[in-house]
């Protein structure tokens, strides 16, 4: 008979140090050994992908760690594949944990003859055979209801406002929270409410995608610690250029904090050669050496919150106590409790 006293968790190749971050939170949460069930997730020499799980997973309540990060297409692959060998092996529910979701930005026809890509995806992951999806900080809120299934949306918000509250904690007083654009306003507005700093909105206008053609600071940044917050960082171009802007209006400081580090292309140099002192991102997707190595680039683990709201998920408790940061300092005690 399988069994049924814990969850069980399986990775694809996508963040396997995420992955087994999260087992190790999981057992000392829980108090006894969890493991990643033992799979094989290959690929053949024409660049098919194969999946065998080793271990007997009928009626078990199965959790896909996969954030279908780039190669986004091979990643998101090896998850639907996964899901659909748990479906044909009998497990009893599929949850798949997707720390950061690719194509979210594809979430509405922006001009005629194109695609809604996250709405795609959607279907393709319902149709694989997934139950119940966990993720964090949608580029799109509303890419939620392209599901038909529950959706989780953990946020990276009350992470940063514990880390913003540490690092800061003699210059509280100086902060001021940037939005990157006008999209932008609610998730900075959260944060700011968070660390009880002002708001600051940069607009800028576009001439075509990745080419920033105009920038203006709505708000005063004179003599501020400014904080950029966004959902993502790709090649890093806007931020710089936000960086450059608020300095020029007079910002003391410039830092940012971005949700999913994509940082592709020359992003890490970019960012090294900028004029911000600092950028954090998450491990939702799996940094490169080059990121990990550059000398104002910080990355803050995921893995207990994702723990915490597999387990809720797991026992039937609530997710949504994971938004405040009363919950989330015990569970992060280890790097903001210390003396």
């Amino acid at each position: 008979m399988p069994n049924h006293f814990d969850p069980k968790l399986i990775s694809g190749n996508a963040n396997r140090p995420l992955a087994n971050a999260i087992t190790r939170r999981m057992t000392l949460h829980r108090g006894v050994p969890i493991k990643l069930v033992d799979t094989r997730v290959e690929r053949f020499s024409d660049g098919e992908i194969f999946v065998e799980v080793f271990e007997n997973v009928r009626g078990e309540d199965m959790f896909i760690i996969q954030p279908t990060s780039n190669p986004a297409n091979d990643h998101l692959m090896e998850l639907l594949i996964m899901c659909d060998t748990l479906t044909r092996s009998s497990a009893s529910r599929i949850t798949a944990v997707i720390p950061y979701f690719g194509y979210a930005r594809q979430d509405r026809r922006s001009k005629a003859r194109t695609p809604i890509s996250a709405k795609l995806i959607a279907n393709m992951l319902i149709s694989a055979g997934v139950e119940r999806v966990l993720t964090m900080d949608l580029h799109a809120a509303q890419i939620q209801g392209f599901f038909d299934i529950p959706v989780d949306n953990l946020y990276a918000s009350p992470i940063f406002a514990l880390d913003i509250r540490h690092t800061f904690q003699d210059q509280l007083d100086q902060l001021m929270v940037i939005s990157p654009d006008v999209g932008g306003v609610a998730r900075a507005r959260e944060l700011a409410k968070r660390v009880d700093a002002p708001l600051a909105i940069v607009d800028k206008r576009r001439e075509k995608p990745g080419e920033i053609a105009e920038m203006t600071i709505i708000g005063d940044v004179a003599d501020r610690i400014c904080l950029i917050v966004d959902d993502i960082c790709d090649t890093a171009g806007t931020l710089r250029k936000a960086a450059e802007v608020l300095k020029q209006n007079g910002a003391k400081e410039v830092h940012a904090y971005i949700s999913h580090g994509v940082l592709s292309g020359p992003a890490v140099e970019r960012i090294v050669g900028s004029v911000m002192k600092s950028l954090v991102i998450t491990d939702t997707i799996n940094p490169k050496s080059e990121t990990l190595e550059a000398p104002n680039i910080r990355v803050l683990p995921t893995a207990p919150i994702f723990a915490q709201a597999i387990l809720n998920i797991w026992s039937g408790t609530s997710v949504s106590s994971l938004f405040e940061a009363e919950t989330l300092l015990p569970i992060y005690e280890s790097l903001y409790m210390s003396p």
